[in-house]
């Protein structure tokens, strides 16, 4: 039976500390939320502004329902594509400093689709080590040829490039890398890429709304701008709603409106969720404040805990991995943490490289300091415990 063979593979991973479950939540999201009937302390979750809940966006997206309904019926290209849609896309072009845009389901979906879409058979990607599941996924989707670098090792990208003398080069890297919280060298990148007449894809769904002037993302971290850059971000974790899009040149996006089977080929997001996201362009824009805030919180954590027997990896973003190592080791931290009523989530592998399990620790700005030394003071307990 297959079914036995199926199980066994399951058995194997929990056996390896690598079996992996869901949780219910019953509360919205925020840092503090009820799980499996359970009060938390969550530090989990990609909402970085904390704009998920926020009232303005709930009144957005009702507003939006009772304007748009609740669904848009149909794919982009056949009926599917509203007003606000349209403008939202048009909005986000501007905000990110590039003439166009496309909305997309997922980042996912996004990631498929636009890499797949701009280099194929003949064509070569050079790919980070590290970068996204979704990313790899799509460039071995494209047919193209797949070149990977070491992480963020911009002499050895320059040599694989040097050696490259035909075809499309597309460069694709996470901007804000997920599971580490380090951001990718940028700038070097796009001196390459100018050098070599490749393309930059740049992925900044853990950047965009937290980094850059007024949460513009990680272009304007670096403050670079440039043609060959294909920028796509996320909607669903510093925007707090869903979707994602990708901003670039006009016949960039034409190409993807075309050629882009995961935009052609699904029916489009429900355009009440656009109007919200209007709402939320606006608060990430006026988001300062909650940017500072979060600013504060990071440098609260990694003083409090630098004298860990485990260590957080270099980062200055929102997420804040605490190196364990042994993946039993980072459950048992897991665990005990819920024990104390916090949540944060042990990351192991395929997700991140063998021997580099963590304790994948994110920071909202609607966390508060006492909720930071509260995280602090369990992790202090646990270290003296083992």
């Amino acid at each position: 039976m297959p079914f036995i063979q199926l199980q066994n593979e399951l058995d194997e991973r929990a056996t390896l500390g690598l079996l992996r479950s869901r949780r219910t939540l019953s509360s919205p999201q925020s840092p503090h939320i009820i799980v499996d009937g359970k009060p938390y302390l969550a530090f989990c979750s990609n909402d970085y502004l904390g704009l998920a809940n926020h009232p303005q966006l709930i009144a957005a997206l009702q507003q939006g329902a009772q304007q748009w309904g609740v669904g848009a019926g149909a794919a982009h290209l056949v009926n599917g594509h509203f007003d606000p849609h349209h403008q939202l896309e048009q909005q986000l072009a501007v905000f990110v400093g590039k003439p166009a845009a496309l909305l997309f389901s997922t980042g996912y979906m996004a990631n498929l689709g636009a890499v797949q879409a701009l280099v194929g058979k003949g064509d070569t990607v050079f790919a980070d080590k590290l970068n996204h599941a979704s990313l790899n996924d799509a460039m071995l989707l494209s047919r193209a040829e797949v070149t990977r670098y070491r992480h963020g090792d911009v002499a050895q990208l320059e040599k694989q490039l040097a050696q490259t003398r035909s075809g499309r080069k597309l460069v694709i890297t996470d901007a804000v890398f997920s599971m580490d919280g380090d951001i990718a060298p940028l700038r070097e990148l796009l001196a390459l890429c100018e050098q070599y007449d490749a393309w930059l894809y740049a992925d900044d769904a853990h950047g965009f709304g937290v980094v850059g002037e007024q949460g513009r993302g990680s272009m304007a971290h670096f403050g670079i701008a440039s043609e060959r850059i294909v920028y796509m971000a996320t909607l669903g974790k510093a925007a707090g709603v869903s979707g994602a899009f990708i901003a670039a040149e006009q016949v960039v996006i034409d190409t993807l409106v075309n050629h882009a089977h995961s935009y052609v080929y699904t029916t489009a997001t429900p355009p009440a969720l656009s109007v919200a996201l209007s709402q939320s362009l606006q608060l990430i824009a006026q988001g300062d404040g909650l940017r500072m805030h979060l600013k504060k919180l990071i440098a609260q954590l990694r003083n409090g805990l630098s004298d860990l027997p485990w260590q957080l990896m270099p980062s200055d973003t929102a997420i804040q991995p605490l190196l364990v190592g042994d993946n039993q080791l980072a459950l048992k931290l897991s665990e005990s943490l819920r024990g104390r009523g916090i949540w944060v989530a042990a990351i192991r592998p395929p997700t991140v490289p063998q021997g580099t399990a963590r304790l994948r620790i994110t920071l909202s700005a609607a966390h508060s300091a006492a909720d930071v030394d509260q995280l602090i003071g369990a992790l202090h307990e646990l270290a003296q415990e083992s």
